[in-house]
């Protein structure tokens, strides 16, 4: 007995120590912590109440990159990226779309700083970026990887990104490309310069003048910087047939936003699965509702929003009357540039076609 006496002292003695050393705040200089105030990246409110009581959604765009983002001389935007926060305000209903110009450098500080409500902008995900900034990532509307766009004036004989050593490189403050670009030229023993560019736009001016005899950046914005340039400056030019890394780009909206991330994602699977079903902007009204996928994505809340602004459950049809499906999203971002009928990047046979004709773009049961 006086054993067990004893055993169960020692126990309760070891519980008093071990509490003290966990809660032990002797060393703490400063008491008067205000336990009021939310942690970096936690919401109070959800982005989507602020929006529909503002009446206007803030989407962080870029404004030099036909295809994806990009300011027309008439004042309008256009592209992938743009498609997708016009489906997002339609599917949200609200009728006013700020469009904010969101840099390399800035971009995850206006997300913070809540100048925008949320980011589509070619933005990269990666664990660095989910991890340590104030950033949750969305749906994936592009996959991308990075390429190499050469002046063939400074470099006539290359035909790959392995013949550029020694190459002065225009690389994008802020982006992935950056490392990417060190990485490769690391791994297979190559110099290079780079000359850093804090927007396309002044990359574009260094490429043309002769400052830099490259120009490395997302391949779909290569091609369209191509499509782009002024030719008298730059006569030649040609995009190396390399892939230098994985660019899944995506939106982006603030940490611990749940309710409104869930929407911006399946705002974008919203648009893919509609594809899928063979449901467009044409014939959403008349969609076979006995099909039950066919009522559940055009007839349901699905659970999205919030307890005071729940979506519509006809928010999917308000999208396809927006902007269609993913291939009409598509089709009008990098197809309707001339009166060729061309694309300026073809979705068949890329990443970006359906998972049934063999790419990535796959979405989630809606359900």
């Amino acid at each position: 007995m006086k054993q067990i006496y004893a055993l169960i002292v020692m126990l309760m003695m070891a519980s008093v120590a071990f509490t003290g050393c966990v809660s032990d705040d002797g060393d703490d200089t400063d008491d008067t912590v205000d336990d009021t105030v939310d942690p970096v990246g936690t919401e109070s409110t959800s982005t989507l109440d602020t929006v529909i009581a503002r009446g206007s959604l803030k989407c962080g765009v870029k404004d030099s990159q036909y295809g994806m983002g990009y300011l027309e001389a008439d004042g309008t935007y256009t592209g992938l990226d743009i498609e997708y926060c016009k489906a997002l305000a339609a599917a949200i209903g609200v009728d006013t779309i700020e469009y904010k110009l969101a840099t390399g450098s800035n971009r995850f500080e206006l997300l913070a700083s809540e100048d925008i409500d949320v980011l589509i902008r070619t933005t990269t995900w990666t664990t660095s970026r989910d991890a340590d900034l104030n950033a949750d990532f969305a749906g994936i509307n592009f996959y991308d990887g990075q390429g190499i766009l050469v002046n063939k004036d400074a470099f006539p004989d290359a035909t790959s990104a392995l013949h550029l050593t020694g190459a002065k490189i225009c690389v994008g403050i802020g982006t992935t490309t950056e490392g990417n670009i060190a990485d490769y030229f690391a791994v297979n023993g190559m110099e290079y310069e780079a000359i850093n560019s804090e927007n396309a736009a002044t990359a574009k001016a260094q490429f043309e003048d002769g400052s830099c005899d490259a120009w490395t950046g997302d391949m779909s914005a290569m091609v369209a910087q191509k499509f782009g340039l002024d030719t008298t400056a730059v006569p030649n030019s040609a995009i190396m047939p390399e892939l230098l890394s994985k660019e899944p780009l995506a939106a982006a909206t603030r940490d611990n936003d749940a309710d409104w991330n869930d929407v911006v994602t399946w705002v974008w699977f919203g648009m893919l699965t509609a594809e899928e079903l063979g449901i467009d902007s044409t014939n959403y009204a008349s969609a076979n509702m006995s099909i039950p996928a066919n009522d559940r994505l055009l007839n349901n809340n699905l659970g999205l929003g919030t307890e005071t602004n729940p979506l519509s459950a006809t928010w999917m049809q308000s999208v396809l009357a927006a902007v269609g499906n993913y291939e009409e999203a598509y089709t009008e971002s990098f197809c309707t540039y001339d009166d060729s009928g061309d694309c300026l990047i073809d979705r068949a046979g890329s990443l970006n076609a359906p998972y049934w004709e063999g790419g990535l773009q796959y979405a989630p049961p809606m359900r």
